[in-house]
């Protein structure tokens, strides 16, 4: 039984505790840009004469500009950043003007995140401008502004976000020499009910309705803390069981960030200098850890609203019990959502998402053959950023099959089985993709033959009627490292079947599983 239980949680503290490679120091750069330019706006504010209420405004407005902003162009970037106050300054005056009526301010709360969570249909464009108006609705409950103190909370907000806008696309605008490959885009699937963006904002209304009311019982003066917990443990995920990862990983940093409170931001008693160091390395840890780890950066996230609430003299114990316990009812709301309103199963994302990185791989191969045919225009390196985008999304819509505590162990480790052999293939490709970058490289006869049968699991796989998997048996062994690396693709796809079919199989027999 010991070693069962090792088995299941050590995979799983080692990634949750180890951080993983930052090739190209792109996270790096990313935590960096973001410490600055929100220093840097946090500092014009104050220079301003604006009080903490005011720098927490145009901080918060700075770390969203920098932080929720993912079009795909630096020029579609910057039009989204335009945009930002348009939606941003309505909804702030709103919270301003509705403070004084709680039952107001948290209706209208509740729709402004059902709105924002809609918006992401039409892209990352709609889903920055959704939380920039959902979060700054939820800074004005936290500075609790007087209506006399709106005009100089919306010149905050456009200094700040024009501060940001001047570090990303002026000082340090690192996209102009490294660029991000474009996350790809989820599959939307259908019209009306049928559409995820459609699901998802019934679901984040439903939880945060049943967020408020609970939030409300536990604290008048901090109910936002459970909507702003059910809200965001929806952000970036799609079906059932990743939305109860998240809301899990949520509770579980929070709780982690709770406990270092009482070491770490208690004995600052608000200082002003320890506790900005503090709060800088707390806003490194958001951005670094965003890609990788939501259990950091929710520790990161919660370390940092202790700070704020250091500076302002309100820190306590009761206050970081009251923080974990809105969390917990904030999770609640998201666990009971997804689960009663119009959920969506994790098996049909995962196979979605599956089925395109096996497409993707050969894509690969076969740009990689062309290269080594001496096809000058051939270029596999696109198609490589493209896999590794869709090799990560495939890794967050499996978590939830892999987690320690998901109860069906065969599931569990067909689950494991695939994310092994689609990183292997991964792998093969890098190494074909090298292979083809040497000028040295000639054409072989036996690449197209390598490559059809690449196609041929690739058509296995993705259209299983077309018959079964083709024979591996037989084949000279390969004369060169670019036929090695084709014949491991080949291997590892023709490998992925048996739990591919296996996980449909089980699937088709229980409709309603996670």
């Amino acid at each position: 039984m010991r070693r069962s239980v090792a088995t299941r949680w050590t995979p799983w503290l080692r990634k949750a505790l180890v951080p993983p490679a930052d090739p190209g120091r792109i996270r790096l750069r990313f935590a960096s840009r973001g410490v600055l330019g929100i220093a840097l706006a946090v500092a014009v504010c104050g220079l301003l004469g604006h009080g903490v209420a005011g720098m927490a405004t145009g901080g918060l407005a700075a770390l969203l500009a920098l932080f929720t902003v993912t079009d795909p162009t630096v020029r579609g970037q910057a039009v989204t950043v335009a945009l930002l106050p348009v939606v941003g300054l309505p909804a702030l005056t709103a919270a301003v003007l509705l403070r004084g009526d709680p039952v107001a301010a948290g209706v209208v709360f509740v729709a402004i995140g059902g709105l924002g969570v809609y918006a992401r249909r039409w892209g990352p464009r709609g889903h920055t401008l959704g939380a920039f108006a959902f979060m700054c609705y939820f800074v004005a409950q936290f500075a609790r502004p007087t209506t006399g103190m709106l005009p100089s909370l919306c010149g905050d907000v456009l200094v700040s976000v024009a501060v940001a806008a001047a570090v990303r696309f002026g000082l340090w605008c690192y996209e102009r020499r490294f660029p991000l490959p474009v996350p790809p885009a989820p599959p939307t699937g259908g019209t009306g009910l049928r559409r995820i963006t459609t699901r998802q904002a019934l679901q984040v209304t439903a939880g945060c309705l049943f967020a408020l009311p609970v939030g409300h019982l536990l604290s008048e003066e901090r109910w936002y803390w459970a909507v702003g917990a059910t809200w965001w443990i929806f952000v970036n995920v799609t079906s059932r069981g990743e939305t109860a990862v998240r809301a899990f990983r949520r509770v579980l940093g929070t709780c982690a960030g709770a406990l270092l409170g009482v070491v770490l931001t208690l004995p600052l008693h608000g200082e002003p200098v320890p506790s900005a160091v503090v709060a800088a390395v707390a806003t490194f840890g958001i951005f670094y850890t965003a890609q990788t780890s939501y259990t950091w950066m929710m520790l990161s996230v919660t370390v940092l609203a202790q700070t704020l609430y250091g500076l302002v003299g309100l820190l306590d114990g009761g206050l970081l019990v009251l923080r974990v316990a809105e969390t917990l009812a904030g999770a609640a709301g998201a666990w009971l959502a997804v689960l009663l309103v119009l959920p969506v199963t994790t098996h049909a994302f995962n196979d979605a998402w599956i089925r395109r990185a096996v497409r993707c791989v050969h894509a690969c191969t076969t740009e990689a053959a062309a290269r080594l045919a001496g096809d000058p225009d051939a270029d596999p390196a696109p198609r490589v950023a493209e896999l590794e985008a869709l090799l990560a999304q495939v890794r967050k819509t499996v978590a939830p099959l892999v987690h320690p505590l998901y109860p069906g162990r065969a599931r569990r480790q067909r689950a494991r089985r695939v994310l092994v052999l689609l990183d292997e293939c991964a792998r093969e490709v890098r190494a074909l993709v090298s292979v083809a970058a040497d000028p040295e490289a000639s054409h072989d006869a036996r690449l197209a033959a390598a490559c059809w049968r690449v196609e041929a699991a690739v058509e296995a796989l993705t259209a299983p009627a077309a018959g079964p998997s083709p024979d591996t048996g037989g084949r000279e062994p390969a004369a060169d490292g670019a036929l090695a690396h084709l014949h491991g693709v080949e291997r590892a796809l023709v490998a992925l079947a048996e739990p591919l079919r296996a996980a449909t199989s089980a699937e088709a027999s229980v409709p309603a599983r996670a």
